[in-house]
């Protein structure tokens, strides 16, 4: 019998889990930025972050908008 744990698909590969949550860090600060920004100038952010239309707060309307984000380039 083979071992095969290690071929295993239900884990992402470390590279991979590592460069996800870079990117989602990255994403999340940048676009947390821009909330902000434009919560302070008056504008109404929302509407400018794809996902983020019918949170409830800042934070997940951005977290929203980074996955949306993530899903076009991954």
């Amino acid at each position: 019998m083979q071992h095969t744990d290690l071929l295993s698909s239900d884990r992402p590969a470390v590279d991979e889990s590592h460069a996800f949550c870079t990117i989602f860090v990255l994403a999340f600060g940048v676009l947390f930025v821009v909330a902000v920004l434009a919560r302070t100038l008056g504008m109404h952010w929302r509407d400018y972050l794809p996902g983020a239309e019918s949170s409830s707060s800042m934070s997940e309307g951005v977290k929203a908008a980074v996955y949306t984000f993530m899903s076009h380039i991954i």
